[in-house]
């Protein structure tokens, strides 16, 4: 989703998951967003989850393997809670979503979403299209001619 002033938590939650770690960490540093005091409902801990897929996308569901993941709760003074569950490991990711997670919920949303989740969603839009544009440049397209009895 490109428009970052209509996103709901569901949205931010999985912009900030699939976002990458560095463009993350970056983000927030050249934002200045606040870091506030906060207590740990659950630390960072770092599993393994099952990724499940279907056939053709519609059929029977199937696991497909695991996926390493990051996850954390944390609560911020005011009584905000922020969660986050991000791919991989790293911890500080996981720490940073949880945070803009809280803040969302909070008067920093404003800033958060202008400073964090816009950029996040155009750099999210613009690999989606390249993926596109790549896919498209190998599309086969398959016609068949009608053949005439003479």
């Amino acid at each position: 989703m490109s428009d970052a002033a209509e996103m709901d938590r569901k949205t931010w939650m999985g912009l900030l998951a699939r976002a990458p770690a560095a463009d993350v960490a970056r983000l927030w540093a050249e934002a200045d967003l606040p870091e506030p005091v906060h207590d740990w409902l659950r630390p960072p801990e770092t599993g393994a989850v099952m990724v499940r897929g279907r056939a053709g996308a519609t059929g029977a569901p199937f696991n497909l393997g695991e996926m390493t993941v990051t996850r954390c709760a944390l609560r911020l003074a005011d009584g905000r809670e922020g969660h986050a569950w991000v791919q991989g490991r790293d911890k500080a990711h996981a720490r940073r979503a949880a945070l803009a997670d809280a803040l969302m919920q909070g008067a920093e949303s404003g800033a958060v979403r202008a400073a964090l989740l816009a950029p996040l969603a155009e750099a999210e839009a613009a690999r989606r299209a390249a993926t596109a544009r790549r896919a498209a440049a190998s599309k086969v397209e398959f016609f068949t001619m009608a053949r005439g009895e003479d």
